[in-house]
């Protein structure tokens, strides 16, 4: 089991840039695809970015693509979150997750993909 703990949220102003980290213990890192998913008050928990386990491979929410990058160091049991030109509308609370997919190169989407969530980090962006 793999216990993970985001870092890096805060207020920020639109068209600024925040890197989260989530730093993963237990189990190493290389073992788990990893996902940022991102729930905002009073909608569902929407998908934002994933890496394979390999590392060769990611996919973008299509509201985050090409302003936000995934990224991981699976010596340091780390996975990074780069948002760059943040908007209003990223404002939400970021999770880390963890999915124990087989594959090597795989990208899972899905929410009941992933197998392990961190608490979550806040992230306000101010118009």
């Amino acid at each position: 089991q793999v216990q993970l703990v985001e870092s890096g949220g805060g207020l920020v102003q639109a068209g600024g840039s925040l890197r989260l980290s989530c730093v993963a213990s237990g189990r190493t890192l290389s073992s788990y695809a990893m996902g940022w998913f991102r729930q905002a008050p009073g909608k569902e928990r929407e998908f934002v970015a994933a890496i394979a386990r390999g590392g060769g491979g990611t996919v973008y929410g299509d509201s985050v693509k090409g302003r936000f990058t995934i990224s991981r160091d699976n010596a340091k049991n780390t996975v990074f979150l780069q948002m760059n030109v943040l908007k209003p509308e990223d404002t939400a609370v970021y999770y880390c997750a963890a999915s124990e997919i087989s594959s090597s190169t795989y990208t899972p989407r899905g929410v009941r993909t992933y197998d392990y969530w961190g608490q979550g980090t806040q992230v306000t962006v101010s118009s």
